[in-house]
Formats: structure tokens, sequence, C-alpha cells
């Protein structure tokens, strides 16, 4: 399982938990609340009244490969000996299961071609509202430092004044995890219909934002992330920047390390 061993096992347990069968919660109750020097299949199946089957079965139904290779992230969670309470462990666990989600689902040769698409486009534009506005300005500020000509339009007003200087030789990137946010997405259609490239990063496409982008990068979908209900619901589209900011910088290497270089001795020098 990727990055199993990332995670806490405590926190895995607890979200299968009521899926487990009553033998099952038998032993994730024991391995939530008690604590042993033997955690072999036998001791523990002897401890608990349960064959070693079972535990193989509880080990798998919570994403294990086998028991084998729980009690091994069990017993290295017991080593790390960090005190963290489960509100904690909880955020920490809802990160993770986004960085892997992405990982799943994340399209490297589509990564490679956008970071090709913003080389080749004059002017790139990039719109965000809300909690996309800050993606939206981290993209600039990231991608300036390298010489590209990118400007974000963060409300709806800036957005419309936006429209006159679109033009055919214009990209322009829209961010909206829900993919339902109005003003993205007319930004999205006036530019498209003006002969722009277009880009939508989102986690939700659908047929209306599908007509209005020439490429969609879908972002990992995390329960709740669009109302920041436990985690700031522009981690996955940073991560997404941060991937093409890489192979943007990676593509002609020298000369985009030489423009970071000059622009980080400018702000230096101005200190």
């Amino acid at each position: 399982m990727v990055g199993s061993y990332l995670k806490s096992t405590r926190i895995m347990i607890l979200e299968s938990y009521n899926k487990l069968t009553q033998v099952e919660k038998t032993v994730a109750d024991f391995f939530l609340n008690e604590r042993i020097t033997d955690y072999t299949s036998k001791a523990v199946a002897e401890r608990i009244f349960v064959s070693e089957a079972s535990l193989s079965r509880f080990a798998k139904k919570i994403g294990f490969s086998g028991y084998r290779e729980f009690i091994f992230a069990f017993t290295q969670n017991i080593k790390e000996n960090k005190k963290l309470d489960q509100l904690t462990e909880s955020v920490i666990h809802r990160y993770q299961v986004a960085l892997e989600k992405t990982y799943q689902i994340i399209d490297n040769e589509q990564m490679i071609m956008i970071s090709n698409i913003l080389d080749k486009n004059p002017r790139v534009f990039v719109y965000g509202i809300g909690s996309s506005a800050l993606v939206a300005r981290e993209f600039c500020s990231r991608f300036v430092r390298l010489g590209l000509d990118v400007e974000s339009a963060t409300s709806n007003d800036e957005i419309m004044m936006n429209m006159s200087r679109i033009n055919s030789s214009s990209l322009v990137i829209g961010i909206s995890v829900s993919g339902t946010t109005s003003e993205v997405i007319a930004g999205l259609k006036t530019a498209h219909e003006k002969g722009a490239k277009t880009i939508l990063m989102t986690a939700h496409r659908n047929i209306h934002n599908e007509k209005v982008s020439d490429i969609i990068i879908k972002l990992a979908y995390v329960k709740d992330l669009q109302n920041s209900n436990i985690i700031s619901p522009q981690f996955t589209s940073l991560v997404i920047v941060d991937v093409i900011y890489t192979h943007y910088l990676n593509y002609r290497s020298k000369e985009r390390m030489s423009s970071l270089q000059k622009f980080l001795h400018e702000v230096k020098e101005q200190k």
C-alpha cells in the first residue's frame, strides 16, 4: 500500500472500525488499548482468544497486505513514541491521504506538457477566487522569479477587467477545487472564445468546464476540502503548482536558474 508506513496505525484502525466484524473489532480494541512485549501472531492470538487467520483478515481489512506488514508499522509507531492526540494525528493523516491521492492520479506527461506550454506562451494569467486566490498568487510569485510574464486575477472585478487583455497568444489558468466557481469558469469561457489557451485545475470536472478548458488538471479530492473543514483547501493545488514549477525550472535549467539567482540577488540588494 502506497505510503502506509507513514500513517498512524491507530488512525487506520479507527477509520476502518465500523467495517470490521465483531472478531476483528476485538483485535482492533486490543491494538488500540493494550501494549505487550510479544506481538507475534501466535502470542497475540492466544492472548485475545482469536485465530491467527483473524489477525491476518483484520490487517488486510484496514489496508495492509497482511499481519506482518501491519505489526511492523504498528511497532514503528510505538518506537517513535510521539505523544500526539487523535485530533493531531487525524490532521496529519488527512494530508498524507491528499498526497497519496495526488500520487495516484497525477499525469506526469501532462505536467511536462504544461511546463512546455508555459514556456511558449508570452503572457500568462492565473484566475482564482477565495482560497484558490492564494494559489494563484503563489503561482505568480514562484514563476515570475524564473522570468515568466505571469499575473493573477483574484476577484470577480479583476477577472472581468482582464478580459479585454486576452488574445490568442495568451494562456489562462483557472483554479477551482469545486469546478463550479462562476467567476473563474466565466473567465475561462471568455478566454477560450477569444482563442486563448485555457487550463483548469479542479477536483471536479464536468461537461461545462470541459467545454471552456483545453486542458483539465485533476486535483486530488479529499472530503470537505473546499470547505476548509480540516486541512487547507489549497493544499492539493499547491502540490501540483510545485510539480509544474519543478519541470519548468528543469526545462532550460541554466537560463531559469540564472533568472532565479538574479531575482534573489536584486531582492537582497533592496533590503
